[in-house]
């Protein structure tokens, strides 16, 4: 698979856990350091569709930005797989509508949250960061309220508001999935960074700044010249940085161009 040997290529390795119901595709970044914390990236929707008509029969990104952008992580850090990607959509346990209508529903949010319990308590994690890209940031607001351990969401291209992404494309309504907007805000103590590309015609920078009003703690990142799918990998190094200390992304930029003003 295509996805795979992009992850090989990266230096990755992956395994196969069982959640509640479905096997996901777990790939770990074998580089970094263990210090407590993890950072915990979800892809996006990948092909739920082909043409807008049939329903895919693999799912899986074929632009794996989550991967690319985890190569960048000294963090300790993985790649956490949906319920029927990776090659496991023909199993028994899965249904399309586990990647089409129900992409972010609680069955899925309930796998996911299974596996990723099961590495942290395996693994002795007290600490985590959610980084989701498009709808993978979908899932990194609805699973970040169900641990007591995040610390930070970070989200590029989020699909944060799902019912207003629908009626924007005229898109058949995501029955079953839950909405990010429609649930209660994070606590205040978890910070969140949600970037949006100035030229993303698929999640516009205005509808994820709609969403995320109600948000504690949330500051929005407009990249003027960014589309969907392109140019993360630019500012990653230093939305880490950030993260890492948890800055006020707004305020250090202020200062910079304060200073090089002088």
């Amino acid at each position: 698979m295509r996805f795979d040997q992009t992850a090989g290529g990266l230096g990755f390795s992956f395994q196969d856990i069982r959640g509640t119901g479905f096997t996901h595709r777990v790939y770990f970044n074998p580089a970094n350091r263990h210090n407590g914390m993890l950072h915990v990236y979800l892809g996006g929707d990948g092909t739920p569709w082909i043409g807008g008509v049939v329903v895919a029969s693999n799912p899986t990104p074929r632009n794996p930005v989550g991967l690319r952008l985890m190569a960048m992580d000294k963090q300790d850090s993985l790649y956490l797989g949906r319920p029927c990607y990776h090659g496991s959509a023909r199993t028994p346990d899965c249904d399309s509508e586990l990647w089409t209508s129900g992409r972010y529903s609680e069955t899925v949010a309930l796998s996911m949250a299974s596996v990723l319990r099961e590495i942290i308590e395996t693994r002795g994690y007290q600490k985590l960061v959610f980084i989701g890209f498009s709808g993978g940031g979908t899932l990194a607001m609805i699973l970040a309220e169900r641990f007591s351990q995040t610390r930070q969401v970070v989200t590029l291209a989020g699909n944060l508001d799902i019912e207003a992404w629908v009626e924007l494309h005229h898109y058949d309504a995501l029955r079953g999935s839950l909405n990010p907007r429609a649930l209660p805000p994070l606590d205040e103590e978890i910070q969140q960074y949600h970037l949006a590309g100035g030229r993303d015609t698929n999640i516009p920078p205005e509808l994820i700044e709609r969403a995320i009003a109600g948000q504690p703690q949330a500051q929005f990142l407009r990249f003027d010249g960014f589309i969907h799918g392109c140019c993360w990998e630019t500012v990653w190094d230093e939305v880490l940085q950030c993260v890492q200390t948890g800055c006020d992304w707004h305020a250090e930029h202020r200062s910079a161009e304060s200073a090089a003003g002088q």
